[in-house]
């Protein structure tokens, strides 16, 4: 029998337009994160893990991927919309705010998947990561938040979320 916990990897609002305050900053600091995660990604897929895109919904209100790629993409930012777009394996939710479990479905599917442990990746690290991860721990999963599958609009802020979800949220933050 298995006793290793099963684990799922979420990508946080990877599909982004980057069209607000401090996006470009964003959008320069993602771009590094890009590779790592699709590493993991591949990782997950071949110990068939479940990968769990949860993104904003761009008003849409619909968890239509395609929609939401099509409404975000930009000459910016296609490049990284090309490459992390989610599998037609992957599952995909809509969130309304910051924590990827405020409003969504993501707790039922993990304990529908039986989930323990949470590796959890993406943008902007010190809001919708970090909110996630305490709302993760919250709920009493164990967490991996790779640091180098992080981005935020400032290095600065993403070092003090790394830290909040290392000390306090007792993540794992090693680089994959």
């Amino acid at each position: 029998m298995n006793n290793q916990p099963k684990r799922a990897l979420l990508i946080i609002d990877m599909i982004n337009d980057f069209a607000f305050p401090h996006g470009s900053l964003l959008l320069q600091h993602t771009t590094p994160i890009i590779k790592p995660i699709l590493q993991i990604k591949q990782q997950f897929r071949q110990d068939n893990n479940p990968i769990i895109y949860v993104n904003d919904h761009y008003n849409l209100w619909q968890a239509d991927f395609q929609k939401i790629i099509k409404t975000c993409r930009n000459e910016q930012n296609k490049a990284i919309i090309d490459k992390i777009s989610p599998d037609k394996d992957d599952f995909f939710l809509i969130k309304p705010k910051y924590s990827a479990f405020y409003g969504t479905a993501l707790n039922t599917l993990l304990h529908h998947l039986n989930v323990t442990h949470l590796t959890i990746t993406g943008i902007a690290g010190n809001i919708c990561v970090l909110f996630t991860a305490n709302d993760a721990y919250m709920r009493e999963y164990t967490l991996s938040v790779p640091q180098n599958c992080l981005a935020s609009a400032s290095p600065q802020d993403n070092e003090y979320a790394l830290l909040m979800m290392k000390h306090v949220l007792k993540a794992d933050i090693s680089s994959n």
